[in-house]
């Protein structure tokens, strides 16, 4: 691969994240927040590909070899120096993100790891938010039910959207994946439902279920700890969000 073909699959892969930057795609692999870098980087890569390509095809830049140097030596610089084919590798991710883009993690990756609850618990609970029912995360009413067994709900309605994952007992468990900085970091954070639980559904149905506090426990099968219950008055079927991580 010479400096030409390096710069193209620079371009390459520079535009690629530009498109995932300035789409929602991006956020099937980062955090919202992280935007603006996302962007930043992929204006760098595009600049030093257009900056290496001019530099490698403007005429007058060619390097000419001393007027005394036999004929056969002229031009030695441009026939030297090739990086290994395993370059053209790096071809593979621009591809991905233009052609082939994965999904957000689901139900897979839920299943493969434990319950993003084992990291800690929050240092202190505040008023849920106003309203009826009151529109919480999947991680803060977990966090609310086991560590705090409750008592920060009280007797309110929670409202909270998440997607399925099929549990030990037949009954889904509502799901959504919690991310630090990026997907490979990715933890579900798990609410089994008990009372009017919904029935029949695949795995990585987009649900929002309305329910109350339940003192019930259920443990994860992959790390052991306790996955808290939420007593379901209704729910209803919804699009996958914007946003698919919390």
């Amino acid at each position: 691969m010479n400096r030409q073909a390096q710069a193209c699959v620079l371009l390459l892969l520079g535009g690629a994240v530009l498109r995932a930057s300035l789409t929602d795609l991006y956020l099937r692999y980062v955090k919202q927040e992280l935007r603006p870098f996302l962007i930043a980087a992929s204006l760098l890569l595009i600049a030093a590909a257009v900056m290496t390509l001019w530099y490698e095809l403007r005429p007058a830049l060619r390097r000419a070899s001393p007027a005394d140097a036999p004929r056969g030596e002229e031009h030695h610089d441009d026939h030297g120096h090739h990086e290994p084919r395993v370059a053209w590798l790096l071809i593979l991710p621009a591809l991905g993100l233009l052609l082939v883009a994965p999904p957000a993690l689901g139900a897979y990756a839920a299943n493969q790891s434990g319950t993003s609850l084992a990291a800690g618990k929050l240092p202190e609970y505040p008023p849920l938010p106003e309203g009826d029912p009151a529109v919480v995360t999947v991680y803060d009413y977990a966090v609310r039910a086991v560590f705090d067994k409750g008592q920060s709900i009280g007797d309110r309605r929670v409202k909270v959207t998440g997607f399925t994952v099929a549990g030990g007992d037949g009954r889904p468990v509502l799901t959504r994946m919690r991310l630090s900085c990026c997907a490979a970091d990715g933890l579900p954070t798990k609410v089994a439902l008990s009372g009017n639980t919904p029935a029949g559904l695949a795995d990585d149905t987009w649900i929002e279920v309305i329910g109350r506090y339940s003192s019930q426990l259920g443990r994860d099968p992959v790390n052991d700890f306790e996955i808290p219950y939420l007593e379901v008055e209704s729910w209803r079927q919804v699009p996958a969000p914007r946003d698919p991580y919390e």
